[in-house]
């Protein structure tokens, strides 16, 4: 395992010398906090919530965020207990406030692929793959504001689409159980 914490402390380092500047570094910031708490996505899922037609996506991304905060940030950030890179990674600054907890998973990469995910599958292309984008740039913006290691936010996006997958089995059980009223 020490070649794999090798590889991902030599790309945050590439990433904080050759791809930080003064341009990104805002843009970044406000990408990244699309991504605090899941709020985001806790909005457009319940935007979808309101028309008859979308109202189960919103459900499902809903149930997909809660998956992903279960698995991701109430089990696994504690079982791995992994630190965060800047206070491990020689030289590596983090260019927000430091956050709190654990850094394996991301999870504001868990929870952005997980509803992303299901807006891919559920909603119109139109929106399912700029939705997907937005997770990936979100993801991005751990690694280029140094608050996560690359492993992270690449675990981050197979749990988050495993929650939505999750989720929207689930959703087409109790529809199928309980009838497409009940949903």
């Amino acid at each position: 395992m020490e070649w794999l914490i090798e590889i991902d402390a030599e790309i945050l380092i590439f990433l904080q010398n050759n791809v930080r500047n003064a341009v990104f570094t805002p843009l970044i910031r406000m990408i990244t906090v699309l991504g605090n708490g899941g709020v985001f996505w806790i909005l457009a899922s319940l935007v979808l919530l309101i028309p008859d037609k979308t109202r189960k996506t919103g459900i499902a991304a809903i149930a997909a965020l809660l998956v992903s905060l279960l698995i991701n940030n109430l089990f696994l950030k504690n079982l791995v207990a992994r630190i965060r890179p800047y206070e491990v990674v020689v030289g590596l600054e983090a260019l927000i406030p430091k956050p709190w907890g654990y850094s394996f998973p991301s999870g504001h990469t868990g929870s952005s692929f997980a509803a992303a995910w299901v807006f891919y599958r559920e909603l119109p292309k139109r929106f399912g793959i700029p939705a997907l984008v937005l997770a990936g740039a979100i993801g991005f913006s751990r690694l280029y504001l140094g608050v996560h290691y690359p492993t992270d936010v690449c675990f981050g996006v197979i749990s988050g689409i495993g929650s939505g997958y999750i989720a929207l089995l689930l959703i087409r059980a109790v529809t199928d159980r309980f009838g497409k009223q009940s949903v």
